[in-house]
């Protein structure tokens, strides 16, 4: 059963452009009093979001949550927030990241059964020139659908 308001709110769409994503997890944040308000009203950013694993916890920092309008409690609104995973996940992220070049990066934000749910990525920094050829290849994709498209009339 989904509830009104899940779905995703927030993505992180300069993350697929500056990173190639080797691995996606699923995993909870956690949150206080009024952020999930905040949130729900996509009153969040996730630009310069970036994930750690310290002292077998995972961090998440340089999240952006707006506080509500309407709550009375003041909180930083780029603290670090806790990500919740399993033991063997989080030892299995620490190992990966310890490679050289290796980084946790957030993907997206959503609800999922009425819980505020993060998808962290696994990356590998892209060279300008990788970059560039993944809008080239980009491109030369638009232009094929739009000459078949053209065919079809």
């Amino acid at each position: 059963m989904t509830r009104p308001g899940d779905g995703t709110v927030l993505t992180n769409r300069k993350a697929r452009h500056d990173y190639a994503i080797l691995d996606v997890w699923e995993c909870g944040i956690v949150l206080h009093g009024a952020e999930v308000k905040s949130l729900r009203e996509h009153h969040a950013n996730l630009q310069d979001a970036y994930a750690r694993v310290d002292d077998g916890e995972i961090w998440l920092n340089g999240m952006h949550i707006l506080p509500y309008a309407f709550s009375r409690a003041e909180l930083d609104p780029v603290r670090r927030r806790k990500l919740l995973l399993h033991a063997h996940e989080i030892e299995e992220i620490k190992r990966k990241t310890e490679e050289r070049g290796l980084t946790l990066v957030p993907l997206k934000v959503y609800f999922k059964d009425g819980r505020a749910k993060l998808e962290l990525g696994l990356a590998k920094g892209k060279k300008n020139y990788d970059k560039r050829h993944a809008l080239a290849e980009r491109d030369a994709q638009r232009d094929v659908e739009r000459a078949l498209r053209g065919r079809g009339d």
